[in-house]
């Protein structure tokens, strides 16, 4: 299913903010299935760059830049630990009352995946300080006119580490 909603939300991202080797082309078929190029090197370190930018902004509370990252849009959300935001004012309001206190964290596993040109997705594992709690942050990311936004967020806190799989 996430493969589906990357494919699908990388699709809009086409129709919306086309580039310019697409402006005036015809429109495509609806039932097309358009395949689109993933991790464009160039487009990885465009996304590693916003992701970075955001991970400072978060850590060192800059609340004016953390308002900056994300797509101000009543359908941009956020999913905490122990918060549901709906829309960028419940995102920003979150934001402004949000103790500055043990943000510090370090990133163990970071995976950045770009399809196309305008869309990405952002997933990573942390640590804070003095907890032996793994977090995961999925970030659902989108060029816009103002630049790499994010659009979708969910963190949420894993009280046991994950048994099996790959590291």
């Amino acid at each position: 299913m996430t493969i589906l909603l990357a494919f699908a939300c990388a699709e809009l991202a086409r129709r919306l903010n086309p580039g310019p080797e697409r402006a005036g082309a015809a429109a495509s078929d609806p039932n097309e299935v358009v395949m689109i190029e993933i991790n464009i090197p160039e487009v990885v370190a465009e996304v590693e760059k916003a992701f970075a930018r955001y991970e400072r902004a978060l850590v060192g509370n800059d609340v004016a830049e953390l308002y900056a990252m994300f797509w101000n849009s009543p359908h941009t959300l956020r999913y905490g630990a122990t918060e549901h935001l709906y829309g960028y004012d419940e995102i920003a309001a979150f934001r402004a009352r949000r103790s500055p206190a043990g943000l510090a964290r370090d990133l163990v596993r970071t995976v950045i995946t770009t399809y196309g040109r305008d869309f990405a997705t952002a997933n990573a594992e942390f640590k804070r300080a003095g907890s032996d709690t793994t977090g995961r942050q999925s970030q659902v990311w989108l060029r816009t006119e103002e630049g790499w936004r994010v659009v979708a967020a969910h963190v949420s806190l894993l009280q046991e580490a994950p048994s099996g799989g790959n590291r």
